[in-house]
């Protein structure tokens, strides 16, 4: 006998086969594209600081039927019929953010890390404000206060940095807050690789009677797992991204500790009241049901205890590989690292980040260009690179791999001609040696969940 919950996995299953062979038959161009790229991310080493790879069961909830439903508002509250398995997921969703980042309020609904930003800003702030953030050049993001971004064009945006040694400037951050008294501070980084004293930020934000936004996009894995300091009960929101370090969707997610409930001036909304008419319907229209329940399966990953392990890994694994790098004679930004993340200052030796990219990718080993502490260099070019432990720890590499990766690094940068400028010309036997390692190391340490096997 098909019970009904049978016939809904079933369902379920037999539709998104479906999907593949329509898209096979139908559009084999484009069927081709995305096959290559799931080829080309097995035989490639990730280190990017961003990227992380989905679970299936991530994926197939962001490509589920969900996606076909419309609504507006929030569960219990929407604005269209048919919502009541949708006000399910997102509860769920909800319930699991708040439990992994032991928050009072989650909301589980913006569409990216940059958009939960925008909404905490537009929520709190009035056009005009004074933000204080850190600036893009020192390791800060876009939605901090970047003129490249509507935080540095709605509102008035002051940046901080880092000292000569490429650490944060906390008595320059507290300086800055009692010279321009900010309505908001934001703290968190998109490439900083030490850890962030999200006290002490507090307590900078209180004296001057500012908001405190953490923005964790980037070490929200290790936040969860209890290996970076979490800043849901110092800040009054926090943000993150949900793809980055917690293998999940493209997407966003707002949390509050303990402010949760604080009633604002003017009396009429508590912070999160705020926080959610600032999603909907200021900022936001109808949700991606799809990715809110990619995020609930996310959140469940994260809980587990292997996933500790691999957040674990992670740290450990970018130590070494600092450790590595620096052995070889690479200057890294701070020396070294405290979470997923190493900066390279590659302008040292007389390279910019742009060839050092290039000619890595070309090599199989995918990072990013990344400016550094006075950099002479614009965001295109840089005489950085930064690199990430994220998904080499997934593939269960640890401190010996990395030490493997680093040298092939170090291969590809010492067999760059210093006038490589941002064409890059590498020796054949150079390319050809790397190639090979990188594919061993791949075909050794296949995405556990992603590999054809």
């Amino acid at each position: 006998m098909i019970t009904t919950m049978d016939t809904a996995t079933g369902a379920l299953a037999a539709h998104a086969a479906l999907g593949v062979e329509r898209l096979l038959a139908m559009d084999p161009a484009l069927h081709s594209m995305l096959e290559r790229e799931h080829l080309r991310q097995e035989a490639t080493l990730a280190m990017v600081a961003s990227s992380s790879a989905a679970d299936p069961s991530v994926l197939a909830c962001a490509g589920s039927s969900l996606s076909n439903l419309t609504t507006e508002g929030y569960p219990g509250a929407r604005y269209h019929a048919g919502c009541a398995i949708a006000d399910e997921v997102e509860q769920l969703a909800t319930d699991r953010a708040r439990s992994l980042f032991a928050a009072q309020y989650a909301n589980v609904q913006p569409h990216s890390g940059s958009t939960a930003n925008q909404i905490v800003m537009c929520a709190l702030l009035r056009p005009g404000d004074t933000v204080l953030g850190m600036e893009l050049s020192a390791g800060g993001h876009l939605t901090h206060g970047s003129r490249a971004s509507m935080s540095g064009r709605f509102f008035d945006s002051v940046g901080y940095g880092i000292d000569a040694d490429g650490f944060l400037d906390y008595g320059a951050v507290e300086r800055l807050a009692r010279q321009h008294r900010p309505r908001l501070i934001v703290c968190g980084a998109s490439a900083y690789p030490r850890a962030i004293d999200f006290a002490r930020f507090r307590a900078i934000a209180d004296s001057v009677g500012a908001f405190l936004l953490a923005d964790i996009s980037h070490i929200a894995g290790l936040v969860a797992a209890g290996i970076h300091p979490s800043p849901i009960d110092h800040a009054h929101v926090t943000t993150t991204s949900t793809y980055k370090q917690l293998y999940g969707p493209r997407g966003g997610l707002i949390l509050s500790g303990r402010d949760s409930h604080t009633v604002l001036p003017g009396g009429r909304r508590t912070l999160a009241q705020a926080l959610q008419h600032g999603t909907f319907p200021l900022l936001q229209g109808t949700p991606d049901l799809g990715a809110v329940a990619a995020k609930a399966r996310a959140f469940d990953v994260a809980a587990q205890p292997e996933f500790r392990a691999l957040a674990a890994a992670i740290a450990v694994n970018a130590r070494s590989l600092a450790e590595a790098l620096a052995d070889l004679g690479h200057a890294l930004v701070t020396g070294g690292t405290d979470n997923h993340m190493v900066l390279v200052d590659v302008g040292r030796g007389g390279l910019t980040g742009a060839a050092a990219e290039q000619a890595l990718a070309d090599c199989g080993i995918i990072v990013n260009r990344n400016q550094v502490p006075g950099d002479t260099r614009g965001p295109r070019i840089t005489s950085g690179i930064r690199l990430g432990a994220n998904t080499l720890a997934l593939r269960g590499m640890g401190p010996n791999e990395m030490r493997i990766c680093a040298a092939l690094i170090d291969r590809i940068l010492a067999a760059l001609p210093l006038s490589s400028g941002d064409a890059v010309t590498l020796d054949h036997a150079v390319r050809n040696e790397v190639r090979e390692a990188v594919a061993e190391l791949c075909r050794a340490f296949p995405l556990p969940h992603n590999a054809l096997r």
